[in-house]
């Protein structure tokens, strides 16, 4: 195993036994990235969502298969990119048995801070795409505003980091404007694609 993927899973492991705020006490389990230890793509979502609290893994529900369709155009293969979140367990308020996703609070973000920032470090990748506001507020400031700067990539950290939306908001448009919406993603990866 190489130092990058011991790395990764020493962190994985500490993770997992988490407390530093109260999302570890509902969520199912943490839920940490995946992907190639030497990704040249990380690609930052928000939280976990349900399907991803119960399997443990990033982007394997509904969203997720968004991502994987506009990866696909865009020319990017899934199993290129490490995909992760700034929340590692999942906020949500239940109604009845179902239990609905709850924006990450500024506290959530900060309290797994470490865990992105070694995973950032650990698999050094040269692009980083910030999926949605709370991903792109982690690492760019309170201030940022996706819909304005979307698609652009920037200097970050000696990276280039370019925000764009999160799949879930294609999902959650109306869906007349799903395609519209999806189009305007994949060329926002097509940004990302040519940065390779």
């Amino acid at each position: 195993m190489s130092a990058t993927a011991t790395r990764l899973e020493s962190l994985r492991a500490e993770a997992a036994t988490c407390t530093r705020c109260e999302l570890y006490e509902p969520a199912t389990q943490t839920v940490f990235g995946e992907g190639p230890v030497r990704a040249w793509l990380m690609l930052v979502g928000e939280q976990p969502g349900d399907r991803e609290d119960r399997a443990g893994e990033p982007f394997v529900g509904p969203a997720g298969r968004v991502l994987d369709e506009a990866l696909e155009r865009a020319g990017i293969a899934r199993d290129e990119v490490y995909v992760t979140n700034a929340v590692k367990h999942f906020r949500f308020e239940r109604d009845g048995k179902k239990r609905i996703h709850k924006t990450p609070a500024v506290g959530h973000v900060r309290a797994c801070r470490p865990w992105l920032d070694g995973e950032i470090d650990a698999v050094d990748p040269a692009v980083i795409a910030t999926l949605g506001a709370v991903a792109a507020k982690a690492l760019l400031g309170a201030d940022f505003r996706v819909t304005a700067e979307r698609g652009r990539p920037r200097d970050w950290n000696g990276r280039q980091l370019v925000p764009t939306v999160h799949p879930s908001s294609i999902l959650r448009g109306r869906p007349e404007q799903r395609d519209e919406a999806l189009a305007a993603f994949v060329a926002d990866l097509e940004v990302i694609a040519g940065l390779r």
